[in-house]
C-alpha cells in the first residue's frame, strides 16, 4: 500500500452495507498534529505527485478519472478543488458545477446533464455536485421530484431505491469503459458550518459567499445526514468508492483528498506511451537534422 493510500484509507468506503455516518468524525485529523506551514508543505508535495501522474494519464490517453464532490454548504468543496488540483495541467482537467436543473435538463433523464460532461480519455473530470443531488436535495425536498415531469407510474415509494440502482449501474458502466470514479463527501459538522456561515456574514470579502438559501437548507440538517448515509450505503463499491472526508479542518480535508486522488491514479499503473523502432528512427533523423543546422 502506498503512503498516499495509507493517509486516505480510513476514510474510504467501498462496502456500503456496513456504512454508518456516525462512525466518522468531522473533526478527525487521522492522528496528525501539523502546523499550518507543515501541512501546506505536505500538500504541495502531493500536488507535485498528482501533476506528474496526470501528465502520464494525459499522454497515455486510455483512461479517465471522474472526481465527484458532495457536501453541505460551507464544507469547503471549492477550496479543496482549487488547492488540490492547482498544479494540474488545465488541458487535462475539466471542472463542472451543477446547480438547479434548467428547463432543458428537466426534459431529459436525471443523468443526462452530467453524462454529457464526463471526462474524455486522458483527463480528470471534476463534478462540483453531481447526479447525487437527485437522491440528496430532491429526497429532502420531494416537491422537486413532483416538478420533474416524470410519468405517474415511476413516482412510487421505490423511486429512491431505483435511483440508487441506476447510479450504481451507471458507475459500473463507467468503470468498465476505463473511467475510474472516486466520490468525496466532505463531512463538516453542524457547529463548524455555523462558524463558517458567521465568518461569511462578518467578513466583507466573504459576504458574496452567503445566501439565505444556505441558512434555509441548514434547517434540514438531520434529513440531509440521513440522505447522505442512505446514498453512500447504496452506492459505495470497490470500483466507485466514497471517501467520507473530515471537513472541520481544511488542511486535513485537502490532504486526504489529494492522497485519495493520487491513490486512484497510481492504481491505473500509468506510463508514457512506448515508442516503436520506426518512431525511434524518425526521432533520430529529426535530431540529426536539427543538430546539423
Amino acid at each position: 500500500m502506498s503512503k498516499h493510500a495509507k493517509i486516505s484509507r480510513d476514510f474510504r468506503v467501498e462496502n456500503g452495507g456496513k456504512f454508518r455516518l456516525k462512525s466518522f468524525n468531522p473533526g478527525d485529523t487521522g492522528g496528525l498534529k501539523l502546523e499550518k506551514d507543515h501541512a501546506a508543505e505536505l500538500l504541495d508535495k502531493g500536488v507535485e505527485t498528482l501533476a506528474a501522474l496526470q501528465d502520464k494519464l494525459y499522454a497515455q490517453d486510455r483512461r479517465a478519472l471522474l472526481l465527484v464532490f458532495q457536501a453541505m454548504d460551507a464544507a469547503g468543496k471549492d477550496g479543496t478543488i482549487k488547492h488540490v488540483l492547482s498544479g494540474v495541467n488545465p488541458q487535462g482537467c475539466q471542472v463542472y458545477s451543477f446547480k438547479a436543473p434548467s428547463a432543458e435538463e428537466l426534459d431529459h433523464d436525471f443523468l443526462w446533464r452530467t453524462t454529457k460532461c464526463l471526462p474524455e480519455r486522458g483527463r480528470i473530470g471534476i463534478f462540483n455536485r453531481s447526479y447525487y443531488e437527485e437522491v440528496l436535495v430532491v429526497k429532502v425536498h420531494p416537491q422537486i421530484l413532483a416538478g420533474q415531469k416524470l410519468p405517474a407510474e415511476v413516482m412510487s415509494k421505490h423511486v429512491w431505491q431505483e435511483r440508487y440502482e441506476d447510479i450504481a449501474s451507471f458507475e459500473r458502466y463507467l468503470s468498465r469503459n476505463g473511467v475510474a470514479v472516486v466520490k468525496f463527501f466532505l463531512h463538516v459538522s453542524k457547529k463548524e458550518q455555523k462558524k463558517r456561515f458567521l465568518d461569511r456574514l462578518v467578513q466583507p470579502d466573504k459576504n458574496w459567499k452567503f445566501s439565505l438559501g444556505d441558512a434555509e437548507e441548514r434547517k434540514h440538517w438531520d434529513a440531509y445526514m440521513e440522505a447522505y448515509e442512505d446514498a453512500i450505503r447504496a452506492t459505495a463499491t470497490p470500483w466507485a468508492p466514497w471517501y467520507v472526508v473530515p471537513a472541520d479542518n481544511k488542511w486535513f480535508t485537502r490532504l486526504v483528498v489529494a492522497s485519495a486522488v493520487i491513490d486512484a491514479l497510481e492504481r491505473m499503473d500509468l506510463a508514457y506511451p512506448e515508442v516503436d523502432e520506426a518512431k525511434k528512427s524518425e526521432l533520430a533523423k529529426a535530431r540529426a537534422e536539427l543538430e546539423a543546422e
